[in-house]
């Protein structure tokens, strides 16, 4: 990414890349701007409608991150049209289409290519006003932390492909994973956030991480009230664990202190690489257990919690205790 250019400045440009926020932002007029966002990836579950929905899932959240609707969807598509049946991409492309449909977005298009391996997910576009923008950014000292949705999704992922999940493990982790986060934005919209970001590929100690660090903060992290997908800590102990996870520890450790009694799995579970995970919310802490109940009462898939605190910077981003 440092070898990009670093393009034309535009006072309109409100969110760009300067944060590794998780869209980018651009003002039309003083009361309307658009939220543009990509992603996509290869399946990570054999069920080809389950995937078209995580992925969808997975770029939508992106524009609820920043406090947007979304608006419009393109597909982007590789397939290996002459080594998998077409009837095999219908059932992604059916399932990206109902998640869209369920955000109130409209499929607009997209473009596909002949690929050696399937990989599908959206650009998105959405819209908010400019003084409504959620930033990953503004944590300030005082605030209490909120997190949306359990993490575990890559470790449990990875105990599928090795045939060690069990059927509730797997079907707890496809449910988090195809639940969108627009319960959790619009609820929050009554709120007054200081700073979100959705929890994705860098793990919630490396959002954080990204969270802490553009707003000058520690977080202090309380390991036993985060939410974890049941069956998650044995297979860190087991060693079933994504390349993506042991990276972002690695990557991490000189910006995160860990307790004496927080052992190796469990910071490998909060540096989970994640497909499709929840929000983090650093909000006034009165407000944040008013959030976490008015969340878990609009919906009852899983619970939101309240994980930590944020105080000013004590020479780590990230503290967990």
């Amino acid at each position: 990414m440092r070898h990009l250019p670093e393009g034309t400045k535009n006072e309109n440009l409100l969110v760009g890349l300067d944060t590794s926020d998780d869209g980018g932002v651009f003002k039309l007029t003083d009361d309307l701007a658009i939220v543009q966002s990509i992603d996509y990836f290869t399946p990570i579950c054999d069920d080809p409608y389950m995937f078209g929905q995580i992925a969808a899932a997975n770029a939508l959240s992106d524009i609820y991150a920043m406090g947007g609707k979304p608006v419009t969807a393109l597909n982007i598509v590789g397939y290996p049209i002459k080594k998998m049946p077409p009837e095999t991409l219908a059932e992604i492309l059916r399932g990206g289409a109902d998640k869209i449909q369920e955000s109130g977005a409209v499929l607009a298009g997209g473009h596909s290519i002949d690929d050696q391996e399937p990989k599908y997910g959206l650009s998105v576009t959405g819209t908010v006003h400019p003084d409504a923008i959620f930033k990953n950014v503004g944590a300030k000292t005082g605030d209490k932390l909120v997190l949306t949705k359990p993490l575990g999704a890559g470790i449990i992922t990875t105990a599928i492909k090795f045939g060690k999940a069990s059927e509730q493990e797997q079907k707890d982790v496809m449910t988090a994973m195809a639940t969108l986060n627009k319960t959790a934005a619009e609820t929050l919209a009554d709120f007054h956030p200081h700073a979100v970001t959705d929890v994705t590929g860098f793990g919630l100690t490396g959002h954080g991480f990204e969270m802490a660090s553009g707003s000058n903060v520690t977080l202090h992290i309380s390991y036993k009230d985060v939410p974890v997908i049941n069956g998650t800590l044995s297979h860190a102990r087991n060693k079933v664990i994504p390349g993506g996870g042991r990276e972002n520890r690695d990557y991490l450790l000189e910006h995160v202190e860990h307790a004496p009694h927080i052992e190796l799995a469990d910071q490998l579970i909060l540096s989970d690489s994640i497909t499709s995970g929840g929000l983090l919310v650093s909000l006034p802490a009165d407000e944040a257990d008013a959030y976490v109940e008015a969340y878990n009462r609009a919906q009852d898939t899983f619970k939101a919690a309240v994980i930590g605190h944020v105080t000013d910077f004590e020479g780590h981003a990230i503290k967990i205790r």
